[in-house]
């Protein structure tokens, strides 16, 4: 994928502590700041990717050449250990494949699926082998028996099923439970069967007979997965009750409960040599256990999501742990201690934005807290810990010298970037604040919340400056005028109201919507108010008397947004219907419709001169468009969400993560633009600088693809968040990209460049 970038980026990536890091990452002149990494090495060694949905099991072959893995793709893939490349994709299950497990002797590969039936398969060939169909619902859980002449179905329909491997017959069906079974496992010597269930309990059963042999209580909610220890004299089962739990299967006694998971248990099972247990759980870790004393050996963290499943290599020597995260990871279990992961943020970062100067980074997340950072040394400058809920919206103020944080927990948060210090909590509201906006100068704030009301703050004191109530419904926008003498609120109660935010004295309320009211902005003169509503109409008002000056009819779906060309001359509004329509505020006519957009537009701006709009939408890009021709200038791939736009000059759009540089100008009415893409950004695995691919990211190190803002960018500056939760800087010399990625091909192939040195280093990592 990367001959020539895996130089840089192994270097880059590899931990602190690192002999080969140390020696050579000089050779990478254009980087100015390296990323955080990790100190030493953690126990992780591979990292299989290629599915594109959760994967819900793995399990190693017999001979551990093989591991299988079984995903909601609707396949099951196999894979090299030794190298971590595909050996093949079974597929044929029309739904989710929940299970998937080989033969002892590795001959035979049973998967299990949501669509109700179990399908057998031989592995060196990929061929289908068998389809075993009597379930009613989800086979949740597989088993062979140590002879492999038996498999044993769990499934949802609170039923355990025996079929012969060989015919696909069946042979019993175990019934007891009196909800779904989750998790089935045959004992060493195959005399009995364990079962986990989401009814609370571990039940034995004589394989034979297939009575019932014994009931194990203890879980206080559903128990996802049971095993044997490799002599038969424990059982171990894992539960949504965050715990795992050790039992005698002789006697049905407790043996121990393994506590320190954060979140439910989904996976258990023992090492070959019965001296450990591995637990996969929600809180995206892997821990490791010594079943004789109950004691925490180690935890393996690296996960993103969900850990859904673990298991050993036949030699014990490897751990095998699948996740929600789409990813296999190999584990050498032996050094299962900590390796220093990178701290910050410790749940999904939500949002990211520089400071109007560049000098400060604020990141807001589902932690409840703010942080701010230093992009010049990639540090963390301070933490908001007030925040007791997920964090909305972050806003600088003007000249960049606050941030104020809007959260779930009903209050705003006040801090100075270049001391970090916290500068209030602004506490009043009783509901959600969801929308937060300085005034054009910087004197006050305001805040819109989920409590029907508008709070006025001023950010040096932290003092109130008044409520401003009347909503009958959320306030979900807020924005003061260009003069700042007037404060506009939309509602979900169908409404705008005007406020004096001098007085907090009430100044009109303009109705007419017939929807929640999503939108509100002024006229650059202040002579006019524009509202967008989920009625699909967009409306003019007066301020000064109240009344409407028109009603602009078009868009099919919600309007998002909505604002005015610079000289007022225009109007832009974006909507769900995927379309921006153009509109003369001057007698309400329509001035074009802007289609090109595969989902909804959040965000629209003019150029200074207005003869531009940007667009940005859910479809992941942006578009330029000639407000004259009505056409689009360029589509540029954004790779994540982004709902604010702004323009800082006529040659250059601003989106959070990047600028995107007209290189015609100044331009005519005529003319075709050519837009150069964001000399720095990222798409998918690559840092991009001027269209040429510089730095290939490991999978650790990419923007989290679930993230609104997975990154954001200032000059040379790249900071990106990542689904482990921490943040990670990156600074670059542009001229020295510029002097190594203008090299010729002969040139940068050449030993002197690239070759010897760096081929040596690679052996050693």
């Amino acid at each position: 994928m990367a001959p020539l970038q895996v130089y840089s980026s192994a270097l880059l990536f590899t931990p602190k502590t690192s002999l080969v890091r140390k020696q050579y990452l000089k050779r990478i002149p254009w980087i100015l700041m390296e990323p955080k990494v990790v100190q030493k090495w953690s126990p992780l060694m591979q990292i299989l990717e290629g599915h594109s949905s959760w994967v819900r099991a793995v399990v190693f072959s017999p001979d551990a050449k093989l591991v299988a893995s079984a995903s909601d793709d609707k396949t099951v893939r196999l894979w090299d250990t030794a190298t971590a490349g595909l050996r093949g994709v079974l597929e044929g299950h029309s739904q989710t494949v929940s299970a998937v497990v080989f033969s002892p002797d590795g001959k035979l590969v049973a998967s299990g699926s949501y669509d109700s039936t179990v399908r057998l398969w031989a592995p060196a060939t990929g061929e289908s082998c068998g389809l075993l169909e009597g379930h009613s619902d989800w086979v949740s859980a597989l088993a062979f028996s140590p002879d492999g002449k038996l498999v044993a179905s769990a499934s949802r329909d609170k039923t355990v099923r025996l079929w012969d491997s060989a015919t696909g017959g069946s042979c019993g069906v175990l019934k007891g439970h009196s909800n779904a079974v989750s998790a089935v496992v045959f004992s060493p010597d195959g005399k009995l069967v364990a079962t986990g269930s989401g009814d609370k309990t571990v039940r034995l059963w004589g394989t034979e007979t297939g009575g019932l042999c014994g009931t194990l209580r203890g879980h206080s909610f559903w128990v996802r997965a049971v095993v044997f220890s490799p002599d038969g004299k424990l059982v171990a089962s894992a539960s949504n009750d965050d715990t795992v739990r050790l039992w005698d299967p002789a006697t049905g006694g407790s043996r121990g409960v393994l506590e320190g998971h954060s979140n439910a248990v989904s996976a258990v099972v023992f090492s070959p040599d019965g001296k450990l247990v591995a637990s996969g759980s929600h809180d995206s870790t892997v821990r490791l256990w010594a079943p004789a004393t109950g004691e925490s050996c180690g935890v393996l963290e690296g996960h993103s999501q969900a850990v859904s499943a673990v298991v050993f290599s036949p030699d014990g020597k490897l751990l095998a742990s699948a996740s929600v995260d789409r990813t296999l990871r190999l584990w050498d279990s032996a050094t299962g201690g900590p390796c220093g992961v990178l701290k910050g943020h410790s749940s999904s970062v939500t949002l990211l934005a520089f400071s109007p100067d560049g000098k400060s980074v604020a990141s807001a997340s589902n932690d409840k807290t703010i942080r701010l950072w230093d992009p010049a040394t990639g540090e963390s400058c301070g933490v908001l810990e007030s925040h007791s809920n997920a964090v909305n919206a972050v806003v600088f103020s003007p000249g960049g010298k606050l941030v104020a944080s809007a959260s779930g927990d009903n209050t705003v948060g006040l801090r100075a970037p270049a001391t970090g210090g916290s500068c209030g909590v602004l506490a009043g509201h009783s509901g959600w604040v969801l929308a937060v906006v300085f005034s054009p100068d910087g004197k006050l704030v305001a805040s819109a919340s989920g409590d029907k009301t508008v709070r006025l703050w001023a950010p040096v004191t932290g003092g109130s400056c008044g409520v401003l109530q009347g909503h009958s419904g959320s306030v979900l926008a807020v924005v003061f005028s260009p003069d700042g003498k007037l404060v506009a609120s939309a509602s979900g109660d169908k409404t705008v109201r005007l406020w004096d935010p001098a007085t907090g004295g009430a100044c009109g309320v303009l109705e007419g919507h017939s929807d929640w009211v999503r939108a509100v902005v002024f006229s650059p003169d202040r002579e006019l108010v524009a509202s967008g509503s989920d009625d699909r109409t967009v409306r003019l008002w007066d301020p000064a008397t109240g009344w409407s000056c028109g009603v602009l009819k078009g868009h099919s779906s919600s309007v998002l947004a909505v604002v005015f060309s610079p000289d007022g001359k225009l109007l832009a509004s974006a909507s769900v219907d995927r379309t921006l329509r153009l509109w003369d505020p001057a007698t309400g006519g329509p001035c074009g419709v802007l289609k090109g957009h595969s989902d909804w537009i959040r965000a629209v701006v003019f150029s200074p001169d207005g003869q531009l709009v940007a667009s940005a939408s859910d479809d992941k890009t942006v578009r330029l468009w000639d407000v004259t021709q009505k056409t689009t200038i360029e589509e540029i791939h954004t790779g994540g969400q982004i709902k604010v736009l702004a323009f800082s000059d006529v040659t250059s759009l601003d989106t959070g993560r990047g600028m995107l540089t007209l290189t015609s100008h100044p331009y005519p009415s005529n003319t075709t633009w050519e837009v150069a893409p964001p000399p720095l950004h990222v798409t998918g695995e690559w840092v991009i600088w001027n269209r040429k691919k510089v730095l290939f990211l490991p999978c650790d190190y990419r923007p989290n693809p679930y993230a609104t803002h997975p990154y954001a960018v200032n000059d040379n500056i790249l900071v990106m968040n990542h689904e482990n939760n921490h943040i990670t800087f990156i600074r670059f010399d542009p001229t020295a990209l510029a002097l190594h990625f203008s090299l010729s091909p002969t040139q940068r192939h050449s030993p002197v460049v690239q070759g010897k040195n760096f081929c040596c280093s690679i052996f050693f990592f």
